[in-house]
C-alpha cells in the first residue's frame, strides 16, 4: 500500500484571468504533487475555481450576460493557463458544481442544527472586491485592509457561524501542533493578531445577492463565500454529513493546503473552526507562500503592471517559465519578477549549465564510442566526489522538500550538475581521446557523466517535467533510480538543443 498524500491549491476566484502572481500558486503545487508520486507516495492534487458572490453577480451584470456565463468563461480561461503550465492535478473542481452546491448545504444545515449558526444581523463596513465585512479599528486609512478599495456601511439579515465557540480550542490546537501553519511568521501573526485578541462570529449568508448556494431552509439566504469556498476540500473526495465515501476516509485530513499568504487568516482560522464543528480532523499543514511581485510593488490591473503566464510561455517556453517562479521565490519571503532576471536563468542556468552539459556529453559520446557507452570501471581519486554528490543528491533534495524549499532543492540539483561540468574540465576528454591506451578511461568518464545528467534529470522532473523527458529520452533511459548505477549500458540518442540562448541586445 503506498503512503497517501493530498495537497491542494486554493481555488481561483473567477473574476478575471490570471496573473503571472496568481498562476506561481499552482506551479508550485505541482512541482510537490510530482515529487511526491516521484518518491512512490499515492498523491492525490486537487485545485478549481471559485465562483459565487456579489463580486461575480457584479461583473456579469456590466458584462450583460448571466453570471454562469461568465463564471463558465472565466472558469475556461483559468483551466487552460494551469494546463498551459503543464500542471499535474488530477481534479479540478468548481463551486458551482451541482455535487459540491448540494454538499454545502448539508453542511450548512448541519452546523444550523448544532446551534453552530444562528439567525442575526450583520452591520458592517463591507469591501465588496474582497467580499469581507470589516471593524473601523480594522481599516487602515479608512480602507479595506487587504485591497486598499473604499468599504461601505450595510446592515442585512444574516446567519452566523458561532467561530468564537472554537477559539480556545483552536489556539491549544496551534500551540500543541506547531507544524500546521508554515512559516513560522504566519502563525505568529494568526494567534497574535487574530486569535488571542478574540474572534468575533462570522457573517456566512447574504441576502442582498442572489449569487450563491441558496440556504436550502431559508431561500431569502445564499451561503456566504468561505463556508461554500473553503469546504470544497472535503465535498470533492466525497465527503457527505449523512456518511461519507470511503473515498474520503482514504484522503482526508489533507496533508497540505497550498495558499496565498492573504488569505491564511480564512484558511487557518475559519476553515478549522468549521471541521471542528463537522468533528473532522484538520489538514496536517497549511503554508500560506509569499507572492511574485514586480519591482515596483503588487501585480494589479489598475497599475498596469500585470504578466500572464501564457504569454510568458509563447515567448520562453513552458519550462522556463516553471524554473523562474519556482526557483526565484524564496521560502518565506516575496519574490521579484524581472524580465532581466529571467533572461539570466535561462541563459545562465538552463542553456549554459544544463543544456551545455548535456549536448556535450552525448556528443561526445557520439564522437568517440559511436553512441555505445558502458562502465569501463577505469577509475581515478577525481571520480569519487562526482559519484558522491550524486549518490547524496536524494538526501538533500529531500530535506529540502519536506521543508517546501523548493528553489534550495532545484539549487542542490544544479549542484551536481554545475559538478558535472567541471568534471568535465578536470578529466578533458578530448585529450584522453588522443591515447589509444586511455580508451577504457575515456568510456568510463562519459558514462559517468550519463549517470549524473540520469540522476538529475529524475530529480528535475517535478520542476521541469517537459525538460527531464527530453534528457532521458536523448540518453535512451528509462530508469528512474536515485544512486549511481555502475552496471549500465547506454546506446545514447541524437543530442538535441534543450534551451535557446536569448540575444540580449536583441531582445
Amino acid at each position: 500500500m503506498k503512503e497517501k498524500y493530498y495537497i491542494s491549491t486554493a481555488i481561483a476566484y473567477t473574476s478575471g484571468k490570471p496573473h503571472i502572481g496568481n498562476t506561481y500558486e499552482i506551479v508550485l503545487a505541482d512541482s510537490i504533487a510530482r515529487y511526491k508520486r516521484l518518491k512512490g507516495y499515492d498523491v492525490y492534487f486537487q485545485t478549481g475555481t471559485d465562483e459565487h458572490g456579489e463580486k461575480i453577480e457584479l461583473k456579469a451584470k456590466e458584462a450583460g450576460i448571466t453570471p454562469k456565463e461568465f463564471v463558465d468563461t472565466v472558469a475556461n480561461e483559468i483551466k487552460s493557463i494551469w494546463d498551459i503550465m503543464n500542471t499535474s492535478y488530477d481534479k479540478f473542481v468548481r463551486t458551482t458544481d451541482e455535487h459540491h452546491e448540494k454538499i454545502v448545504q448539508k453542511i450548512f444545515k448541519k452546523m444550523f442544527d448544532k446551534g453552530d449558526i444562528y439567525l442575526g444581523e450583520y452591520k458592517g463596513l463591507y469591501c465588496t472586491p474582497c467580499e469581507s465585512f470589516w471593524t473601523e479599528s480594522q481599516l487602515v486609512d479608512g480602507k479595506c485592509p487587504d485591497c486598499g478599495r473604499d468599504v461601505e456601511l450595510k446592515a442585512e439579515e444574516a446567519y452566523f457561524f458561532k467561530l468564537s465557540k472554537y477559539q480556545d480550542k483552536l489556539i491549544e490546537y496551534i500551540e500543541n501542533h506547531p507544524e500546521f501553519i508554515e512559516p513560522e511568521s504566519r502563525k505568529n501573526e494568526m494567534v497574535n493578531n487574530f486569535l488571542k485578541p478574540g474572534l468575533q462570529d462570522l457573517c456566512v449568508s447574504r441576502t442582498s445577492f442572489d449569487w450563491g448556494i441558496p440556504v436550502d431552509f431559508d431561500s431569502k439566504h445564499v451561503v456566504y463565500v468561505w463556508l461554500d469556498a473553503l469546504t470544497n476540500y472535503i465535498t470533492n473526495i466525497g465527503y457527505d454529513p449523512d456518511g461519507s465515501s470511503e473515498e474520503f476516509n482514504k484522503w482526508w485530513p489533507a496533508d497540505l493546503h497550498l495558499i496565498g499568504k492573504d488569505i491564511i487568516r480564512f484558511h487557518t482560522i475559519y476553515w478549522p473552526c468549521f471541521l471542528m464543528s463537522l468533528e473532522l480532523p484538520l489538514p496536517k499543514q497549511v503554508f500560506g507562500h509569499p507572492w511574485l511581485i514586480m519591482s515596483d510593488g503588487k501585480m494589479s490591473k489598475s497599475r498596469g503592471n500585470v504578466i500572464y503566464a501564457d504569454d510568458l510561455v509563447n515567448e520562453f517556453g513552458v519550462d522556463a517559465v516553471r524554473y523562474y517562479v519556482l526557483h526565484e521565490i524564496p521560502f518565506a519571503s516575496d519574490g521579484v519578477f524581472t524580465r532581466d532576471l529571467l533572461i539570466e536563468r535561462v541563459n545562465g542556468d538552463l542553456v549554459n549549465i544544463l543544456g551545455n552539459l548535456v549536448n556535450r556529453t552525448i556528443s561526445m559520446a557520439k564522437k568517440y564510442f559511436e553512441s555505445h557507452l558502458e562502465n569501463k570501471k577505469v577509475v581515478e581519486d577525481v571520480d569519487t566526489d562526482l559519484i558522491s554528490m550524486i549518490n547524496t543528491l536524494e538526501e538533500k533534495v529531500e530535506s529540502r522538500m519536506n521543508k517546501l524549499e523548493i528553489g534550495s532543492a532545484i539549487d542542490e540539483i544544479f549542484d551536481v550538475l554545475r559538478r558535472s561540468n567541471k568534471y568535465i574540465d578536470e578529466t578533458t576528454p578530448w585529450v584522453l581521446a588522443k591515447e589509444e591506451d586511455k580508451k577504457d578511461r575515456l568510456e568510463t568518464v562519459l558514462y559517468n557523466l550519463i549517470e549524473a545528467i540520469r540522476v538529475c534529470a529524475v530529480f528535475i522532473e517535478p520542476f521541469l517535467p517537459e525538460t527531464s523527458e527530453k534528457i532521458l529520452s536523448q540518453i535512451n533511459s528509462s530508469d528512474k533510480s536515485f544512486q549511481y548505477n555502475e552496471n549500465m549500458v547506454y546506446d545514447l540518442n541524437e543530442a538535441e538543443i534543450l534551451f535557446q540562448r536569448i540575444e540580449v541586445e536583441k531582445e
